[in-house]
């Protein structure tokens, strides 16, 4: 089969359509991507892709197209042009490709405008479209502070609307977006497949950390550190244990407040909070290896409560406990799975006490229950076997 995957972000930016990509490629099928120019989370184009450079290439089978794209920057202005400059020059780029395939596959983050030239590509070649949503727009936009009663929003609605109107599958990425789609947008349920993401192979080699032979604890946060991951919550709670020396908090990953939650640390004279900013996804593991539980918090907000982080995945692959600050959806897993410990977002009092609670229990059965959980939900395996089934409409 031959496949056009449309998607704003793709390697070396690190986001999970990569492996999606390459590993359509290992099942034989042809893959080309449309996609923008690298430059995530930092706001500024790499060097290497820059004046031109890098444009057509092809990475492990996978034949990477290219297009024009506006640094994100660190402003809303920047975001904006960002947004619209990848959006529309992916469309001119669909518009002309001559290239014939068998299916579009839109790869759904933020702005949902990047479908459009999967779409467009889709109509007038009359191919099948599939979008793949880890968002929901335009809510998503509420979520960054625009009001609903605010003329953005409502004219993203219409985009919007427009955009999952004409995909002919939607696949979404949390149960809770299935409601979504059905009550906001009123999708037709029979184009909706929930598909939780997967992780990458290198994360079930992590070792345990159970077998330490020393008193301190280590709690690893990894990935955005931006508004909406709410790490400043990790932080207020570390404040109010800071007394303990016992525990120890490592902060990987970069984004939007980082600077916030630096100086949150500083303010607070904070010994326990260690940050070591980006690192490559080939040293994550390293991380995880080092942790005695992982942590993952959002921001209290009905919209991102019903998203569940790809890095819950991640973490379960390793078998790693988890633990919480985070409402909805992941909430639920999370209890359900019985791999960790877990409170309601932005609940730094009781994420606090969720880190003392931690040192006195079984960790090993914690860690047992996090791989069994991922085993029997979130393999690449599972992934895949259903997607095709998906794709093939069985």
């Amino acid at each position: 089969m031959k496949i056009l995957v449309v998607s704003q972000h793709y390697y070396p930016e690190n986001f999970r359509i990569t492996d999606i990509c390459e590993t359509l490629v290992k099942m034989g099928h042809q893959v080309d991507v449309i996609c923008g120019l690298p430059n995530y989370p930092e706001g500024e184009v790499l060097a290497d892709y820059k004046h031109k450079k890098n444009r057509e290439q092809v990475i492990n089978g996978v034949n990477i197209h290219r297009c024009f794209e506006i640094g994100r920057g660190h402003s809303k202005i920047k975001l904006f042009l960002n947004y619209y400059s990848v959006c529309l020059s992916m469309l001119k780029k669909a518009k002309k490709t001559k290239e014939k395939y068998d299916l579009v596959f839109i790869n759904q983050l933020s702005p949902v405008m990047q479908a459009w030239a999967g779409i467009a590509y889709a109509k007038k070649h009359k191919v099948p479209c599939i979008m793949y949503c880890y968002d929901l727009w335009p809510d998503s936009l509420a979520a960054g502070g625009i009001g609903k009663n605010n003329p953005v929003f409502k004219y993203f609605y219409k985009v919007s609307n427009k955009c999952y109107k004409k995909v002919d599958k939607l696949l979404v990425t949390s149960k809770s977006f299935v409601e979504y789609f059905i009550e906001y947008h009123h999708i037709d349920k029979n184009k909706i497949y929930y598909l939780p993401q997967f992780c990458e192979d290198l994360y079930s080699e992590v070792e345990s950390n159970n077998q330490k032979d020393n008193n301190e604890f280590n709690y690893v946060f990894a990935g955005n550190v931006g508004k909406m991951q709410s790490v400043e919550t990790i932080i207020e709670a570390a404040n109010l244990i800071k007394d303990d020396k016992s525990i120890k908090i490592h902060i990987v990953g970069d984004g939007s407040n980082l600077d916030n939650c630096k100086k949150l640390v500083q303010e607070y004279g904070l010994n326990n909070v260690v940050f070591y900013g980006r690192k490559p996804i080939e040293e994550m593991p390293k991380f995880y290896s080092m942790a005695d539980a992982m942590l993952v918090t959002l921001s209290k907000n009905d919209v991102i409560s019903k998203t569940l982080p790809g890095k819950v995945q991640s973490y379960m692959a390793a078998g790693k406990p988890i633990i919480a600050a985070i409402n909805g959806e992941c909430q639920e897993i999370l209890t359900e799975s019985k791999c960790g410990f877990v409170c309601d977002s932005e609940d730094y009092e009781s994420l606090s006490k969720k880190y003392i609670e931690f040192k006195t229990c079984d960790i090993k059965t914690l860690e047992t229950n996090s791989l069994n959980y991922f085993k029997e939900n979130f393999t690449k395996e599972i992934f895949f076997d259903n997607l095709i089934k998906i794709i093939n409409g069985e």
